[in-house]
């Protein structure tokens, strides 16, 4: 493994652990949150254990992880010398590593039903979604790391919404998935050609299915195509779509 591979792991990891640290200081207690096998439609399957009482909606996060370890695989490319491919493979590599914790994050969530564990599924939903808008601004003002820390450290103190309103948490996921759209769309008329915008496009479709299935859950499952893969599994294989496109879009702006 690269050395800045490494340190892209050790600082999601580090970020991760702090904000698992946090909610267990019970600071987040009070935030509404939805907990309980009734608020999805997939009907939990008594015999099974815990965490695969939704067969689907459980084994759907998998492919968060192997997402994460294909992208992490994968060779970084950017124009110029070592140090541009350094930058550029530290920048996919944090994602990768979002993607790599986001799944059993989530597993966690839906096995569990707890308030600890939707409370840490919401908080790091935000700054994935936060990553691109930091990869732009990389892309378009250059290597500023203390730019990466301002822009995450940010979106993780947005999550206090959570605190003041029952849904200050949508509010605070609806800024990031604008923020995170108006950088891409910025820098695509700035550096991109017709491949990243394909990509671009097709991000924000994934995005849009990811919250209009997840909303739409249980009126999907009137309908006999969402009774076993429900709404909310829909929206996870979006959800993993859009992150796939998100790293396309970026790593092709690269080599434009």
């Amino acid at each position: 493994m690269k050395p800045e591979s490494g340190q892209a792991l050790f600082h999601v990891a580090l970020a991760s652990c702090l904000c698992v640290a946090t909610v267990h200081t019970g600071i987040f207690e009070h935030v509404s949150v939805q907990v309980g096998y009734e608020y999805y439609a997939e009907a939990p399957v008594t015999s099974l254990p815990a965490f695969l009482a939704m067969p689907f909606n459980s084994l759907v996060n998998m492919a968060y992880v192997f997402l994460g370890v294909y992208w992490l695989r994968s060779q970084a490319r950017a124009p110029g010398g070592p140090a541009e491919r350094r930058r550029a493979r530290y920048l996919k590599d944090v994602f990768a590593g979002m993607a790599l914790v986001y799944g059993p994050v989530q597993w966690l969530r839906i096995g569990m039903q707890t308030q600890p564990t939707a409370v840490l599924d919401q908080w790091l939903t935000l700054p994935i979604f936060a990553w691109p808008v930091a990869w732009c601004l990389c892309l378009d003002r250059g290597w500023k790391p203390w730019l990466f820390l301002a822009v995450e450290g940010l979106s993780l103190c947005s999550y206090s919404l959570a605190l003041l309103h029952p849904h200050g948490f949508e509010l605070a996921l609806g800024l990031h998935i604008a923020a995170a759209v108006g950088q891409a769309l910025r820098i695509q008329g700035r550096h991109g050609n017709i491949s990243s915008g394909t990509y671009l496009a097709l991000g924000v479709l994934s995005c849009l299915g990811f919250v209009v299935l997840k909303l739409c859950d249980h009126e999907l499952a009137q309908w006999h195509l969402f009774q076993q893969l429900t709404g909310h599994f829909w929206s996870k294989v979006c959800d993993v779509l859009q992150f796939h496109f998100a790293f396309l879009f970026l790593t092709s702006l690269h080599t434009c």
